[in-house]
């Protein structure tokens, strides 16, 4: 599938937990994922003995998709030079998780932007947004920054297409319990600061979307297939099946639609497009 121009591609990896096999010393197979946010609709896998191998991983998936006026966001693991430059050549842009693996780049960005915080921001022309998001009990006020790369930045020109910086905070309510998280960001986009920050909110919502209803609705944390090629081929048909499933314009739950489909003829074809009704 080639995505429509800036639509978001989230790319993450989730561990099948319970298909690791003790006897022949393997761990749990791992899975790194591209997932079309706006569409709904899972564009390609490819899976790995453990998630220390997420990082040769993506330039793989990558590899295999079209990421060409697509707008790619990616966690920390991703977060390197050659997959930014990869994106970039390919026609792509990117929003990429800043951490700690990135030591001497995470600090000095870390550093400016609680620079520029304390003293008002007087010194940098930063794009500021909040937005209050409810639901399932809690609340989570998110505070989105977003400004130009900083000169004063050393390391900046070995990032192919490193254009922004931008920071999400994400504070948390449930109850009487209070969280606060704040992640960093390298971009290659000059976008607003709201576009910003549904890029980010679209990546954080991969959890819901695909991981979370395939842990619930599909079990599939609960799989105790072991054999690779086999958990690897039932994953890529999960996936499927959810693509189909979340192209349906009603207002069943996944949940529902799959027991529908399992239950009516004709609803299943609905599903599998061979009817319109």
């Amino acid at each position: 599938m080639t995505p429509s121009p800036q639509k978001g591609i989230a790319i993450d990896g989730k561990a099948l937990r319970r298909s690791h096999d003790r006897k022949n010393k393997l761990g749990a197979l791992f899975l790194v994922s591209a997932w079309s946010v706006e569409n709904g609709v899972s564009l390609g896998q490819l899976a790995t003995e453990a998630k220390s191998n997420e990082i040769t991983a993506i330039p793989e998936l990558i590899d295999n998709i079209d990421v060409s006026g697509a707008l790619v966001t990616i966690d920390a693991a991703g977060c390197q030079k050659n997959i930014a430059s990869q994106i970039i050549d390919a026609g792509g842009d990117f929003i990429l998780t800043l951490k700690g693996n990135q030591g001497n780049l995470f600090k000095e960005v870390q550093k400016w932007f609680l620079d520029q915080m304390a003293n008002g921001f007087v010194d940098a022309t930063i794009r500021t947004y909040q937005e209050v998001v409810r639901g399932h009990g809690r609340t989570d006020v998110l505070t989105y920054y977003h400004c130009k790369m900083p000169a004063s930045i050393p390391g900046r020109s070995q990032w192919k297409g490193l254009r922004t910086i931008g920071v999400a905070i994400r504070e948390s309510r449930q109850g009487d319990k209070v969280t606060r998280e704040v992640r960093y960001f390298l971009c290659s986009i000059r976008v607003s600061v709201k576009r910003f920050g549904r890029a980010v909110r679209g990546h954080w919502a991969i959890e819901n979307t695909l991981h979370w209803c395939l842990d619930v609705t599909f079990r599939e944390d609960e799989s105790r297939l072991r054999h690779r090629l086999a958990a690897n081929n039932l994953a890529w048909l999960k996936r499927f099946a959810l693509s189909l499933l979340k192209q349906i314009d009603d207002k069943e739950s996944i949940a529902m639609r799959r027991r529908m489909a399992g239950w009516n003829s004709e609803y299943l074809s609905q599903v599998l497009g061979l009817s319109m009704s």
